[in-house]
């Protein structure tokens, strides 16, 4: 019954991973858009992380998780016959794919690895296996996706070391000096949970020494290599070894100074120390939150989750995904309730809570965005497109289309303000397109992509008027949720609550105005 179990829940995170929502925009453009654009030459946008004086984002942990797998399939694409590159959007289903395969293998493993117990294993894989975490952040393309995997896999090699004290550990310290210093250059909050598990080294490697100097070793060449990337990908020119002497690019350097700056932080959103506790916890964790309190299982894992939850809450800018690599720790460290009736009340709130929010941010969080771009990528008459109250959508996606196709992202402009900008780009309206597809054939074409939700264009798209602007619906989308076009000052909470989830999905409309004769 349990393995029947385990298997569907590994289905469902499949299913997930091969649903096009899209969580947060850091998902492409700190990682797989970075690197599409190396290997595969599309055009593509750099974001500030990228294009700073001071870089904050390092390629070097990008090149192993997104680079090697890229290389492959064009390696597959090119030996099949093909010609030309592979299309973006196959790239993007292999990459989701690939999010899918190593969090079923390797933090499934790690579970496996870091709990002794068989019958609390079992049920510890079962209950991470259900998280909508699992199915769905785990299942993206995010650097704390990653950041979860690495540092499960140094609290095993940390387990692996120090209940083995008389084995050699070479080879675990070389890993291990390895993975902590690819944890520290994919994000630096990484050594924040790995702070407390670490100190159980100390004793092994006072005592094995040249353990430590293996260690060390791994740890320092992987660190010059990094950096040696890093400065590559960063210097206009070939480098030389008098530019990683004197202006090298040290990234995660860079990230830290950034990072502890309080007025580059009020950019990105400032919060109570106590966000993470209080909110973005119990929304990554829901009804485990309860026994994380009441029935927890000390372990390694816990001390580990609690080491980078405090250090993290330190920060004034806290996000929910920050916390991502205490999930399965978490999960894995409390005791299900023994009283039977008290287990069918949380087995149950467990299944909702997970379905619930699982569907909405696996099916439904701006879910819009990717095939709206796949749709713009195939019209020959797309030339500029304005995306309004969404996410910023992935321009690598466009396959090569952004080469002629401008996209503007106006976040929540004003709706006067909106009209205005599309008063300037909109080319002129010909009667005879209105009823049919000639348009296509137009040199230049202007697109609005909004959510069906902005009530505010109800009275222009009728295009009852015959001067001004000219809406033709050429989209739609349905299963796309915008959570960030919530009013609930001016609409209140139920009008706001039908509208942005009665009149679900996403547009797009292609705009045209009059013009003098």
């Amino acid at each position: 019954m349990l393995r029947r179990t385990y298997l569907f829940l590994v289905l469902v995170r499949l299913w997930f991973a091969l649903s096009p929502s899209y969580l947060h925009p850091d998902e492409n453009f700190q990682g797989p858009e970075v690197i599409a654009g190396q290997i595969f030459h599309y055009p593509v946008r750099h974001t500030w992380e990228f294009t700073n004086e001071h870089p904050i984002r390092s390629v070097f942990p990008l090149w192993p998780v997104y680079g090697l797998p890229m290389l492959l399939l064009r390696w597959l694409w090119i030996g099949n016959g093909n010609d030309g590159e592979i299309p973006p959007i196959a790239v993007f289903w292999t990459l989701r794919v690939l999010m899918f395969a190593i969090s079923f293998v390797l933090e499934d493993w790690a579970i496996h690895e870091l709990i002794p117990s068989p019958r609390h294993r079992r049920v510890a894989v079962l209950i991470v296996a259900s998280s909508y975490v699992t199915w769905t952040f785990q299942t993206h393309t995010f650097s704390n996706s990653v950041e979860t995997l690495v540092v499960a896999w140094c609290l095993v090699l940390i387990q692996r070391i120090v209940e083995n004290p008389n084995r050699s550990s070479f080879l675990a310290s070389a890993v291990l000096g390895f993975v902590a210093v690819f944890g520290v250059f994919n994000r630096i909050t990484f050594p924040a949970f790995v702070l407390i598990p670490g100190l159980q080294l100390l004793k092994y490697y006072w005592k094995n020494p040249l353990s430590f100097m293996m260690l060390v070793f791994a740890g320092i060449s992987t660190t010059l290599f990094a950096i040696a990337l890093d400065t590559a990908f960063y210097t206009p020119h070939s480098i030389t070894w008098l530019d990683l002497v004197r202006r090298p690019v040290l990234t995660p350097l860079n990230n830290f100074l950034y990072n502890i700056d309080p007025e580059n932080l009020a950019q990105h959103g400032l919060h109570p120390w106590y966000q993470h506790l209080l909110a973005n916890l119990p929304q990554l964790i829901g009804p485990a939150a309860v026994l994380l309190f009441t029935r927890p299982q000390c372990s390694i894992r816990l001390y580990s989750a609690i080491s980078g939850l405090v250090v993290l809450s330190l920060s004034k800018h806290q996000e929910a995904r920050f916390l991502l690599p205490t999930v399965p720790l978490i999960l894995s460290s409390i005791r299900l309730p023994k009283r039977k009736s008290a287990l069918r009340i949380w087995l149950g709130s467990w299944i909702v809570f997970n379905l619930a929010l699982g569907i909405l941010f696996g099916v439904y969080h701006q879910g819009g965005i990717v095939p709206a771009q796949a749709f713009l990528s195939k019209q020959p008459d797309a030339t500029q497109a304005i995306w309004w109250k969404t996410y910023m959508p992935p321009t690598w996606l466009l396959n090569g289309k952004n080469e002629v196709l401008t996209t503007r992202d106006v976040m929540g402009m004003k709706g006067e303000i909106l009209l205005e900008e599309l008063e300037k780009i909109a080319t002129c309206d010909i009667p005879a397109d209105r009823r049919s597809n000639e348009y296509l054939k137009e040199k230049n074409g202007t697109y609005l992509v909004a959510p069906l939700s902005a009530a505010w264009l109800d009275p222009y798209l009728p295009n009852k008027g015959l001067d001004g602007l000219r809406f033709r619906e050429v989209w739609r989308y349905r299963q796309h949720l915008n959570l960030d076009d919530m009013d609930f000052g001016d609409d209140g909470v139920w009008n706001t609550l039908t509208r942005v989830i009665g009149r679900r999905g996403l547009g797009i409309w292609r705009v045209t105005k009059s013009c003098p004769k």
